[in-house]
This record gives C-alpha cells, sequence and structure tokens, in this order.
C-alpha cells in the first residue's frame, strides 16, 4: 500500500525546512522525479544530513512516461518502468559512483544487471516485491518447505481443506479466480514471458497452459464454476487475512507489500510461504529503479543523493525513522518493497520485520520479470487480468475473445 503523497508531504515537512543555504545555486539543488510518495521523505532526510546539496522531489503517476514527452527534464528519476526501450537512453552511466563509494557488490547481481544496457550501468535497483500466500500460524508444519510453495501443494492443501455440507462448500482451501494477481503469478510461472514489443508479446501456448491449469483446478479441486462462486457470494465478502484467520478458507493470496502492512493483530496470527516452481519467485512487475539523467542541470547533486542513498546506514535510519513515525503501517520498507541491496534486504530488514527472519530466499530464486512498457499498468489492468480472468473461465479458452484482439483495441483507443 502506497502512503498518500499529501501524508508524505505533511510528514516530510515535519522533519524541517529545506537548507536555504542550497537555494541560491541551482548546480547545487537536484530535481528528482518519482512515482513513489516516499522519496519525498528521503529527499528530506538527505538535506537535513549536510549542508551543501538538496533534492526536491516532484511527484508524477507516471515519470516514465512523461520523460518520454520530451520538454522538462529532471535530474534524477526514481521509479517504476524506467527500463523500458523509450526511457532507458535517457540515462548517464553511473560506473564513476562506484569508485566513489557505491557498493556495487552489495545489490542483489539480477537486480543490479537489469539496469545495465550492453555492458553499462545506467538504473540502479531501489525495490522490489514478492509473491506470498498466507495461512494460519498453526499450519505452517503441514507444509513441506519452510521457504516457498508451489501451485501443486497449493491446490493439494487446499483441496484438502475443503467441506461439503447440504449441497454446498461451508469452507474452502483456495481458488485462483479468487485473486486476478494470482492469475497473473501462475501465468508468470509458466513462463508466458510477457515483454515490451510495440507494444507487447508474451509466449501464448505458456499463457494458454497456466490458463487451463486453473480452470482445471476449479474444475477438479472445486467442483466447478459454480461452486466457486456459491461460496464466493455467500462468504468472501471479509479481507483476505480476516477469512484465513476465522478458518473460512486456508489461503490468500497477496504481495509482500501487502501483507507486511497488515496490522499487527493480523500479521500475528498469519504465516506465509513465497509462490514459488522450479526454484524461482517471480518479482512484481512494479520494482523501483533509479537513474540519473542526462543534461542533468544538478549533477553534482544528484551523484551526492545517489551516493548517500545507496549506503547500508542510509537506508537503516529510513526503517528506523518509518517505525519511530508509524509509516511502516501504510509503507513497507524502502519504497514501498525489499531493498534492491541484498545487505539491507537480509541483514537490515529483518531488525523491523521479524517475521522475515530466516525468511527470505537466495538470491538464485528471484526471477525479474522482463522489460515492460511504461504503459504496462494500465495495460494489465485494463487488458492483461480481464483476458486472464475470462479465460481461466473457459475451459480452452472457448468463446473467449484472443488477447491479440483485446490488447490491438486497447492500443487504437488509447492512440485515439
Amino acid at each position: 500500500m502506497r502512503i498518500p503523497a499529501a501524508n508524505v508531504l505533511l510528514l516530510a515537512a515535519g522533519l524541517g525546512g529545506l537548507l536555504g543555504g542550497c537555494a541560491d545555486s541551482r548546480q547545487r539543488a537536484a530535481v528528482l522525479w518519482t512515482d513513489r510518495p516516499e522519496f519525498t521523505l528521503y529527499a528530506e532526510l538527505f538535506n537535513t544530513s549536510q549542508s551543501e546539496y538538496k533534492v526536491e522531489v516532484r511527484y508524477f503517476e507516471s515519470p516514465a512516461q512523461k520523460l518520454t514527452e520530451g520538454g522538462e527534464r529532471p535530474d534524477l528519476a526514481a521509479a517504476c518502468w524506467l527500463r523500458g526501450a523509450s526511457t532507458r537512453d535517457l540515462f548517464s552511466p553511473l560506473e564513476p559512483l562506484f569508485k566513489k563509494g557505491l557498493p556495487a557488490e552489495a545489490f542483489y547481481p539480477r537486480l543490479l544487471s537489469l539496469g545495465g544496457i550492453e555492458g553499462r550501468q545506467y538504473l540502479l535497483p531501489v525495490s522490489f516485491n514478492l509473491p506470498a500466500l498466507v495461512f494460519p500460524q498453526a499450519y505452517g508444519s503441514a507444509l513441506s518447505n519452510p521457504l516457498t510453495i508451489s501451485l501443486a501443494e497449493i491446490q493439494e492443501k487446499g483441496r484438502a481443506y475443503n467441506r461439503f455440507s447440504r449441497g454446498q462448500y461451508t469452507r474452502m482451501g483456495f481458488s485462483p479466480a479468487w485473486d486476478d494477481s494470482f492469475l497473473y503469478i501462475t501465468a508468470a510461472l509458466y513462463n508466458a514471458s510477457f515483454r515490451e514489443d510495440s507494444p507487447l508479446s508474451w509466449n501464448q501456448k505458456a499463457l494458454d497452459e497456466a490458463m487451463d491449469y486453473a480452470h482445471d483446478w476449479t474444475a477438479q479441486s472445486n467442483s466447478g464454476l459454480q461452486a466457486e462462486d456459491d461460496f464466493v457470494f455467500k462468504y468472501l465478502y471479509d479481507p483476505p487475512a480476516t477469512l484465513v484467520l476465522s478458518g473460512r478458507i486456508l489461503f490468500a493470496y497477496m504481495g509482500s507489500a501487502r501483507l507486511f502492512t497488515l496490522a499487527e493483530d493480523r500479521r500475528a496470527g498469519l504465516d506465509f510461504r513465497w509462490v514459488s516452481e522450479n526454484a524461482l519467485i517471480p518479482l512484481d512487475e512494479q520494482s523501483v529503479y533509479m537513474g540519473i539523467c542526462k543534461k542533468a542541470k544538478a549533477p553534482d547533486a544528484a551523484r551526492a543523493f545517489v551516493l548517500w542513498f545507496f549506503q547500508d546506514d542510509t537506508q537503516r535510519a529510513i526503517l528506523a525513522f518509518s517505525r519511530a513515525n508509524r509509516m511502516d503501517e501504510n509503507a513497507f520498507g524502502i519504497a514501498g518493497g525489499f531493498s534492491g541491496m541484498r545487505s539491507v534486504t537480509e541483514q537490515v530488514f529483518p531488525q523491523f520485520y521479524q517475521g522475515l527472519i530466516g525468511r527470505m530466499p537466495p538470491e538464485a530464486f528471484l526471477s525479474p520479470p522482463a522489460i515492460l512498457p511504461h504503459t504496462w499498468t494500465a495495460m494489465k489492468e485494463r487488458v492483461i487480468l480481464p483476458y486472464l480472468r475470462d479465460r481461466a473461465r473457459a475451459s480452452g479458452g472457448e468463446g473467449v475473445q484472443p488477447l491479440e484482439r483485446r490488447l490491438a483495441e486497447w492500443v487504437r483507443v488509447n492512440k485515439g
């Protein structure tokens, strides 16, 4: 869950005024564009930590899209979708910063490599999230792995949990159709491989297999669509965590950002596993990256902020400030996710989120998504997820409008 931009601005204002000594020189004041309101706070912490530079934050729903429109440019950006073809050439190489104290070895290597182009580093990973399946804490011993859970085990345990009485289900373990995001994770685990390509391409065979699996899951484990729909209509009106804790369902899907912003009384009764297949865990597509723009007007200030932000002590201080001011109740971790710095996520995060002690998967398990277009959020919400929902309810895709046609129509309307 994101902190509303207005709330972050108020919290940041409480830290103290901007440093007047820097305002006289534009070269000492860098402008940062972001879609994460938390960066208002981070900039204020930076501004109050030293007297030479300052950073001014401007919030946009899609900095990546705004960058493609030309005109005014920031000095640096920290946002989703910066790795796309239309934006990645707008940033300057960062290798010189590795010689000035930027700890390249502290980053998750696979995440770091995704910010590079032809051997040059242009973007740095700020944050990422993982898919989690939650269940009652007492149930953890019944699962086969202390870190991850596969689709097959979810289906098996969910089916065993079902209770059928007087012609209807009174409890149900799980259905992939309960959450569109889980359907997408299923597609990702089957290597549907959505990726940027004028505007998008994917592996249709893998996508068909994934949605056939979801459809068969409903038919084989939950007695079909009508039985699932009846159960949903009668019982699934409370939040997923509440339903799990009440015993009405066994599993609920949620991303790590949502899981670790649940109220303490709810999270205390829950356990979780990362959803995985073949030792791979798909990362949420909305990973945040940071880069310094070409022709920045205040490059020294931009570089100073990057060097400051990507230090263990800085991110520890950010987490401590968030905890002390109860901001972690609304926004998880660093910029809404795990830190792109492995050292911070594995060593510092458990100090603030005790549920993570011994729970982070090996780096090799993390499977980042391919590069996606900057319009992905709208495309996914309006085209991809509705298609997955329809496809999972139709045997063999019968009667479902093809994804290619839906996408073409969406592109036509949005270009018009």
